[in-house]
């Protein structure tokens, strides 16, 4: 004979709750917006067959901005994920600081937002922008 352990006086047991599934996309948005919540990290440099595209925004194409999220990637098994994210950084300041902020919001808000454990935050910095706008051109 086994015995099913309840949750207690009106609450299932265990095994009738099922599971959850969190899709890895789910993870790479929470990322990529708690990255986005520190304000000198943004979003990463536009790159075509590898290298960055500088001038983007002349094409159309999404330009580095700090006003919007960087690219996340999301690896999860079982209950431990590793977040691999792409971001620029506002110049002059402290890439190590940066990076370090970035690594400890996303670990946070994705443990709080998902329960599951954020074994590893990669992070590369694909650009450092400035807030300065080009110069006027005389013709």
């Amino acid at each position: 004979m086994t015995d099913v352990v309840s949750g207690g006086p009106g609450q299932p047991a265990q095994e009738e709750l099922g599971r959850l599934h969190i899709h890895d996309r789910v993870v790479e948005k929470i990322a990529a917006r708690a990255a986005r919540e520190i304000a000198e990290a943004g979003s990463a440099t536009p790159r075509v067959l590898g290298r960055s595209l500088p001038g983007a925004g002349r094409f159309g194409i999404r330009r580095t901005d700090l006003d919007t999220a960087g690219k996340a990637s999301a690896y999860i098994e079982g209950s431990v994920t590793r977040i691999e994210l792409s971001i620029s950084v506002r110049w002059p300041a402290s890439l190590p600081e940066v990076t370090a902020q970035v690594r400890d919001r996303v670990r946070t808000r994705v443990s709080e937002l998902t329960g599951l454990r954020v074994q590893e935050v990669g992070i590369t910095v694909t650009d450092l922008v400035t807030d300065r706008a080009g110069r006027a051109r005389v013709h």
